[in-house]
């Protein structure tokens, strides 16, 4: 009997190794198609948090620097604040975080002036002027300027009657409106200001929002029983910007903000702000009661042209400052795939330029220029 044997059929060896070496080569296509896919979207998403965070912080920064200079109805040029309570309130004293004869105070990173290039890993220590206990105490990162603010908070509550009671002064506002004296997160204020046209008291009390009263420990003289028709009360805020390091272990910008007895209350702001560098616009006027709102010098917080030199009448010179440029370096939370070359990541802000380590962020600058609208042409 005769097997049918069919014939064996297949492929050569040559042909195996055409066949993988052309999988091979669609297989590397589709690796090197994911890995840009992946390296843009790693770019594209460093880019959008990098401008996210730089929006929020600039507007944090934006908001409370336009307010310098605001005591009611007229500004701190104008305004003459009486002694009271506030003197014997701890870091209430010349230079201290309570110091409400100084508006606005810049502290100058050594080593960041124009034209200087800083190495983000290695930055030089210290500042000019140096930094006053109460902001050290904070930690902040050497390379980056530090502001210091103090103003009453935009919204007030007018006042319907005070009451003089032995060592106590109180201030009654419509209940309704105790809200404006805490907002941005400040429930329970205790630090407060009565202004009118002409004075301005700023002092550390007791609130009652039930109520709408806000109680002084000290009797303040320049209010009579009744009020002058134009009182009213504001929250005082004495707070400070600087870099430091955040949750996650990087740099972050940072508000802190002191109460009454002089304590400070830090609160992180916004992840991945790695540098804040800081120029302020003086007017032309040496006289503060009669400022043109033609900005005519411009300097870094370590010029002599601010420093605690004196002009007309004594009056500081940061009393002169009417225009405040902000620059800030932010950088993504991830490293991106597709890093620049060196020669190309070099970002600068403020005529101040950037060394960054080689870890593959995403980092861009801005800058932002922001007048002093309380200040500008005086009152």
């Amino acid at each position: 009997m005769s097997l049918n044997r069919r014939r064996a059929a297949g492929v050569s060896l040559i042909e195996l190794m055409v066949a993988l070496l052309i999988g091979t080569i669609l297989m590397l296509g589709l690796i090197e198609v994911f890995a840009g896919s992946r390296a843009a979207y790693q770019t594209s998403e460093g880019l959008a948090r990098v401008q996210e965070n730089s929006r929020f912080a600039l507007d944090y920064l934006q908001r409370d620097i336009r307010m310098i200079g605001h005591y009611g109805c007229a500004n701190d040029q104008s305004h003459k604040q009486q002694v009271g309570a506030l003197v014997s309130t701890t870091g209430a004293a010349a230079g201290g975080a309570l110091d409400f004869n100084l508006s606005v105070q810049g502290f100058e990173a050594n080593g960041t002036t124009p034209g200087d290039t800083l190495v983000l890993s290695s930055p030089t220590a210290g500042w000019t002027p140096g930094l006053p206990a109460h902001i050290s105490a904070l930690g902040p990162l050497p390379g980056s300027d530090v502001i210091m603010l103090r103003f009453l908070r935009g919204n007030g509550a007018a006042v319907t009657n005070i009451a003089i009671a032995g060592s106590t002064t109180t201030f009654t506002v419509g209940a309704a409106n105790w809200g404006n004296l805490t907002q941005d997160g400040v429930a329970t204020p205790d630090l407060f200001a009565v202004s009118d046209c002409s004075y301005v008291n700023i002092f550390p009390g007791t609130g009652n929002s039930a109520a709408g009263t806000a109680t002084a420990a000290v009797a303040i003289e320049r209010y009579t029983p009744q009020p002058t028709g134009q009182a009213a009360l504001y929250r005082a805020e004495a707070v400070a910007y600087y870099v430091a390091n955040g949750a996650s272990g990087r740099p972050a910008l940072w508000r802190a903000r002191w109460n009454s007895a002089g304590v400070a209350q830090p609160e992180e702001l916004v992840d991945g702000i790695e540098n804040l560098q800081l120029i302020f616009g003086q007017d032309q006027s040496a006289d503060v009661n009669s400022p043109t709102g033609f900005m005519g010098t411009q300097n870094t917080a370590g010029d002599a042209a601010l420093g605690v030199a004196t002009d007309v009448a004594g009056e500081q010179r940061w009393r002169r400052v009417g225009l405040v440029q902000v620059g800030l370096l932010a950088s993504s939370a991830n490293p991106s795939a597709a890093q620049a070359p060196a020669a190309a990541s070099r970002p600068s802000a403020l005529g101040v330029t950037y060394s960054a380590p080689a870890d593959g962020r995403f980092r861009t600058a801005y800058e932002s220029t922001i007048a002093l609208r309380n200040r500008l042409y005086g009152n």
